[in-house]
This record gives C-alpha cells, structure tokens and sequence, in this order.
C-alpha cells in the first residue's frame, strides 16, 4: 500500500483507470476480490483506505491518484454506498478528468442530469440497506447516458467480502457470485465508453 491506496496493475498496458471509494465503516480490504477481477480485465484499479473507513473524510483523495498516474487516458471514478457518493460529489468537481462514474448501492446529490457523464449504477434486488425512497428521489441527477442493472438475489454486503449487514435483506446468491457479476458489469460498461471516447 502507498499513501493509503492499494494498486491493482493489470498483466498490459492498462485500458483505463478506475478509483474506488469504499462503503461507510467498512475495511476497505473488503474490495480487493472485485478490483482484482478488474484488473484481470485490463483495468488499473485504485482502492482507497479512508481515514476511520468513511470517505466523507477524503472525498478529494481522487486528485492524487489523477497525477500520479497522468499516462492513463481515460479515467473512472466510484463506490459502494457513502463511498458512492461521496466518488459522485468529486465527479462534480472534476468532469474534465474523469469519464464515467459507478456507484454499487449508491445515489448520487450532485445533478448529472445537463452532463455527458457516462454512468453505471447497480444495486442487488435484497437490499434492505439502501435507501430506495432517497434513491429514486436522486435518480433524476443522473446523466442520460446511465445504466442500470439489478443483481437479481444480491444484496447491499454482496459488494465486498466482509459478512452480514445489520439491516440487510438475505441473499440468495453469494458475494463471490455477485462480486464476478458486477466485476462483469463494470468490465463490459468500461469497454464501451472507452470505445466511444476514441
């Protein structure tokens, strides 16, 4: 780990670049099984560690990652839950820099609605964390250029390895099963906006 961010390189020259913001009080260690599928896709993948594991504390912890790695063209930014928005609300600082935004179980305050901002959101259909009444309340901020997908049997844990979420619905399906199909997901959406940025 170097300044609090692990480093997911990929076998080749990496396609793009994706930051990661982690959920509220959750280990960020957790994402490493969904970034290393990633970077099995050829994307370099970047895994923030936020001060008492909330990313409210470090929203701007992107902009490091953006200099240090200046070689990589095309750049992606999100999370799971708090860290989703909390990637969103850099995002709104910083749309010149980065192309696409995904957010696992997350909604986004800042107003994409006017932007040509690509973006990705997922969540599991047996979340019982995310709020679905502040979700859609928020769904009109995102660009036209969203996707969604629903995780059929996924729940809000099912993102990261780390247990039970107090709250959470119950999964039929488990958090590797989840984790390979959003790695998936995200593998397919990272392609086709890097296609059309060229």
């Amino acid at each position: 780990m170097k300044d609090n961010t692990i480093f997911f390189q990929p076998s080749e020259k990496a396609k793009a670049g994706f930051i990661f913001y982690p959920g509220g009080k959750v280990e960020y260690n957790a994402y490493e099984p969904l970034l290393a599928k990633l970077a099995d896709n050829g994307i370099a993948c970047f895994l923030v560690k936020m001060p008492f594991n909330l990313a409210v504390f470090n929203i701007n912890a992107a902009e490091k990652i953006l200099n240090q790695f200046s070689e990589i063209d095309t750049w992606f930014i999100g999370g799971h839950s708090l860290g989703g928005s909390m990637s969103a609300s850099f995002l709104g600082k910083n749309q010149d820099d980065i192309k696409g935004l995904i957010l696992l179980a997350a909604y986004s305050t800042v107003d994409f609605s006017n932007s040509d901002v690509k973006i990705l959101s997922i969540f599991g259909s047996e979340d019982r964390v995310l709020n679905l009444e502040k979700y859609a309340e928020y769904k009109p901020n995102l660009s036209k250029n969203t996707r969604e997908f629903v995780i059929e049997g996924g729940n809000h844990a099912g993102f990261g390895f780390y247990g039970k979420q107090k709250g959470d619905g119950p999964a039929t399906i488990s958090s590797q099963e989840q984790i390979e199909k959003t790695a998936e997901l995200i593998a397919e959406f990272v392609a086709s906006t890097t296609l059309s940025n060229r």
